[in-house]
């Protein structure tokens, strides 16, 4: 198998609480585990009852960027990939991104991976207009694709099936809702998009805009793309922050720039309610110390374990319908100050 190694203390940690029994992973893997509706991740999967039709499969994987939040991604990729050895079955992949997000760079993975011997492709749409002509292109020559994590492509796309968010917009609503309610239906607000053309968080922001457009008494006075970038995105709120004096909150659309607004907020001394996603480390810590107002953290983990699954059923040639659905849909959790020191020991062992 050739991947990207994982980094970071989340991988590590996690992998010591499979090890020591933590989150044990169940005897039988004949059926997926329950997810319990209260808790934003879940990490004791198991593979369902499908019977492969192959001892041996090669997938590839590609998406928006290197970053924890795929890092989180591929561990729930690896935990199917080791429950499948266990049944006499091997995966291997390429889990691969570049470190900067570029659609044109995602044209050129897509177009090598195409000339390869792999079973099925795999992608994050990184803009929908420019990336999805270019998968019914594939799927036209025959090639099997699928669309996972977080952005799917765009309408009428021939690709097979899309595992991850399916409601990134309602996402975005949900924090704005949150932001709108704590500044009680008033004041001017920031938006922090994220990665321009990425479905995902383009879909939140508009699900921000629609909501405070409910809000007589609230504005959105500026909104900017941060590229995904801690260090942009502090940039960019240090700016908005002093053309505007009066900024009472920040909704964030992706999991760098709740931490770079963050940055900037401590570094002002403003009092600007922020709301945004994700489970990064530095994110978390300011929930709990404050700083942030909630999260809306993504069930990575599910996201690369039901990826897997689903990239065994295509390659089969299984159509969606009754063995899975076109659309395999992950779950979001708002989470507040309360949540944050449960997060943190759970991710990371920050006791």
């Amino acid at each position: 198998m050739k991947h990207r190694k994982l980094k970071g203390s989340l991988i590590l940690v996690l992998g010591l609480f499979f090890l020591v029994g933590v989150f044990p992973l169940p005897a039988s893997a004949e059926s997926s585990a329950a997810k319990d509706p209260g808790m934003p991740v879940h990490f004791n999967r198991s593979l369902d009852g499908y019977q492969p039709a192959k001892d041996h499969y090669n997938f590839y994987f590609t998406y928006k960027t290197v970053h924890a939040w795929w890092d989180a991604v591929a561990m729930g990729m690896e935990e199917a990939q080791q429950q499948y050895a266990a049944r006499g079955i091997t995966i291997s992949y390429e889990y691969m991104a570049p470190v900067t997000a570029s659609a044109e760079d995602q044209i050129r993975r897509l177009e090598e991976a195409a000339g390869g011997s792999y079973d099925v492709i795999g992608v994050d749409v990184a803009d929908e207009e420019i990336i999805t002509p270019v998968l019914n292109e594939m799927a036209e020559k025959g090639i099997r694709v699928m669309t996972f994590s977080s952005s799917d492509a765009g309408p009428g796309c021939r690709r097979i099936a899309y595992v991850g968010n399916t409601h990134n917009y309602e996402d975005g609503a949900q924090l704005a809702e949150a932001l709108c309610k704590k500044l009680g239906g008033k004041g001017k607000i920031a938006v922090l998009v994220g990665t321009h053309g990425a479905p995902c968080h383009e879909d939140r922001a508009k699900g921000v805009r629609d909501t405070v457009a409910r809000y007589p008494e609230m504005e959105i006075v500026a909104e900017e793309y941060d590229q995904d970038s801690i260090d942009l995105a502090r940039g960019l709120t240090l700016t908005i922050l002093q053309q505007h004096e009066d900024l009472a909150g920040i909704v964030c659309c992706n999991m760098s720039n709740p931490v770079g607004a963050a940055r900037a907020v401590q570094e002002t001394g403003r009092s600007v309610v922020i709301v945004g996603m994700d489970h990064d480390r530095e994110a978390l810590r300011y929930l709990n110390e404050g700083v942030i107002y909630c999260l809306g953290i993504q069930d990575c983990f599910s996201i690369g374990f039901d990826t897997v699954q689903v990239a065994v059923r295509v390659a089969d040639g299984c159509l969606p319908g009754t063995l899975y659905p076109e659309k395999t849909e992950e779950i979001t959790t708002i989470i507040y100050q309360e949540d944050a020191q449960q997060m943190l020991e759970l991710l990371y062992g920050e006791l």
